[in-house]
């Protein structure tokens, strides 16, 4: 696994999992490799005749557990050493797979390559739709397509693992950089695993569409909880007359056995959009949001590094259909400046991967936290656009401000809404910097929007209670799906 440039050369110690770079000359002052979301500096020894920059590479963010580094492209850089010519084959780690092409070094799942291709992928899916199935008592769980485990699918995990211990939960992640609950098992997406895992499990627990070939297996269950109260229009209630999306869209819903929705409001609206008739609506709150109610602020706070009297703003804009990465409409370390707040950034799910953390004074890109409720539960106020979080949110009672440059072009043009925002909003809209710091002085609640905000809760948050995940586990546990 050692390949050499000169006097600069590459290898992983599998044992110690971690990546070594050496050569000879001078000690280097510093070594990183730095990624979009996640980044690692080398402990560096020696000097003289020989050094060696030693990367962990496994690290510990936001005050986790240590975890891989998360898939993707990294630069490699060694103080006043030229790596260009550096040169590592494609190295296999059960933690990760690892690629070196000079200062390139490309971070990997910890899948066999032959996997990867279309005739290994084809040879698993054969033998999983061939797989009788649904013969393990457990859960098969999914967040977000694997990118984290979190949303309503870990909140119900948690009280699962508490109530019935004797089912085994797993959990779908894109690689093991995602954090999955205690006792839980991580399969990584298109493995073997992965797919024995998806056709054994008794039920399927999801917050998203089914992706892959979905064969459902005789008595296998599946939960789509779905992630969030619609304001934007979904599915078959989308801008547009485009066949081939209403096909996908009915085939997804018919895949469904229950679909949970926070609220009547939505329960309406989900049905129709996913055209999914003549099967089990739960209208029971949203599990993820019970920490909004029972959570532990200070714990989270620590966690990040903020202190107990620190003023936090949370950003979470929603993701655009035309463009890939999140949108820049405010200048983080600028709004922290003008606030005098720690501003906490959060990416929508569909750009954790397109972007990259955006970092400066006072300011945590928190796009990879595995959960958005524990940042709703120490955020002194919310600024969004037209993201679902505003209706969870909305659980705190706290200050939500909605940043809207693009409102015209966003409902008449991209998407659509199903009511009036500026008619309804429990906040201020304001366009730009100026008028979101302006409206940022006032800590609570301005007066002119505390009947909306009464009538937003009375709506919206009636069975966001804290007791949302025990209400769906005993439905669950009651259908005898699975054995406690």
């Amino acid at each position: 696994m050692t390949t050499a440039r000169l006097d600069v050369e590459a290898r992983i110690d599998e044992s110690a999992q971690t990546l070594i770079v050496s050569g000879t000359g001078a000690r280097p002052a510093s070594a990183t490799l730095q990624g979009p979301r996640a980044s690692t500096a080398a402990r560096i020894t020696g000097g003289g005749k020989t050094w060696r920059a030693t990367f962990p590479l496994r690290v510990a963010r936001w005050g986790g557990q240590e975890l891989p580094l998360p898939s993707g492209t990294y630069a490699l850089a060694v103080e006043g050493v030229d790596v260009d010519g550096l040169v590592l084959a494609s190295a296999l780690l059960p933690i990760l797979r690892i690629e070196i092409n000079g200062s390139t070094v490309l971070i990997a799942p910890p899948l066999d390559p032959i996997y990867e291709t279309a005739e290994g992928q084809r040879t698993l899916e054969d033998r999983y739709v061939s797989q009788i199935g649904a013969g393990e008592n457990a859960v098969f769980f999914e967040s977000f397509y694997g990118q984290n485990a979190g949303c309503n699918p870990r909140a119900i995990d948690r009280v699962l693992a508490e109530r019935a211990p004797a089912v085994r939960r797993y959990w779908s992640v894109t690689d093991l950089s995602v954090e999955v609950p205690e006792g839980a098992i991580a399969v990584v997406e298109g493995g073997p695993e992965w797919w024995r895992a998806r056709a054994e499990a008794r039920m399927l627990i999801v917050n998203d569409w089914l992706r892959r070939r979905f064969v459902r297996k005789p008595g296998q269950r599946v939960l789509q909880t779905w992630h969030g109260t619609p304001l934007k229009r979904l599915a078959l209630h989308r801008p547009g007359f485009a066949p081939r999306r209403m096909a996908a869209v009915i085939k997804e819903s018919r895949r469904w056995d229950v679909l949970l929705a926070q609220n009547t409001y939505a329960a309406r609206i989900l049905k129709k959009a996913y055209a999914f008739f003549g099967k089990p609506m739960w209208v029971e709150g949203y599990p993820r949001n019970d920490v909004l109610i029972t959570g532990d602020a200070a714990a989270v706070r620590a966690s990040l590094g903020i202190g107990p009297d620190e003023r936090v703003l949370l950003y979470a804009p929603t993701w655009r259909d035309d463009r890939a990465e999140m949108v820049d409409f405010i200048d983080p370390e600028r709004l922290a400046a003008d606030t005098d707040a720690v501003v906490l950034v959060r990416g929508h799910s569909r750009t954790l991967r397109p972007g990259r953390d955006r970092a400066g004074a006072r300011v945590i890109d928190v796009t990879g936290y595995p959960e958005t409720a524990r940042l709703l539960l120490i955020a002194d106020a919310l600024i969004t656009d037209y993201s679902s979080v505003m209706f969870d949110y909305s659980v705190t009672g706290r200050p939500m401000y909605f940043l809207v440059p693009d409102l015209e072009h966003y409902r008449g043009e991209l998407r659509g809404f199903y009511f009036d925002l500026a008619e309804r909003a429990p906040g201020p809209l304001v366009r730009d910097h100026e008028e979101l710091v302006e409206a940022l002085e006032a800590r609570e609640v301005p007066e002119t929007h505390r009947e909306r905000y009464a009538a937003w809760q009375a709506q919206f948050n009636r069975r966001d209670d804290g007791a949302a995940a025990e209400r769906v586990v005993s439905r669950i546990l009651d259908q005898g799906w699975l054995t406690a």
